[in-house]
């Protein structure tokens, strides 16, 4: 929703842009990464798909505008964050006691 809506409505912090960026689709991508551990390419496939139509959305928003840049950092970080979780999720299963 903060991605779609006049940029007075969006929080303002410290972070820098990308930061933000990388940091909420991170958290996004390993949420979804330990949701569906079984098949990690979907998540994956879906949430990059997310964040183009965001980034497409944003041409429709007034005040907003879509930048190739902020799709490559969310649709990475989101993809990165899915095989984190995945990581985490095998190295987990391999040392819990049978």
């Amino acid at each position: 929703l903060l991605s779609v809506v006049p940029p007075s409505y969006r929080p303002v912090t410290a972070a820098s842009h990308n930061l933000e960026h990388l940091a909420i689709y991170l958290s996004i991508g390993i949420s979804f990464g330990a949701g569906y551990p079984a098949r990690p390419w979907i998540p994956a496939i879906g949430l990059a798909s997310f964040c183009g139509a965001i980034e497409i959305a944003q041409l429709w928003a007034p005040g907003r505008h879509a930048r190739l840049v902020d799709f490559l950092v969310d649709a990475a970080a989101a993809c990165i964050g899915v095989g984190m979780a995945w990581v985490a999720l095998r190295l987990w299963m391999l040392k819990r006691p049978r």
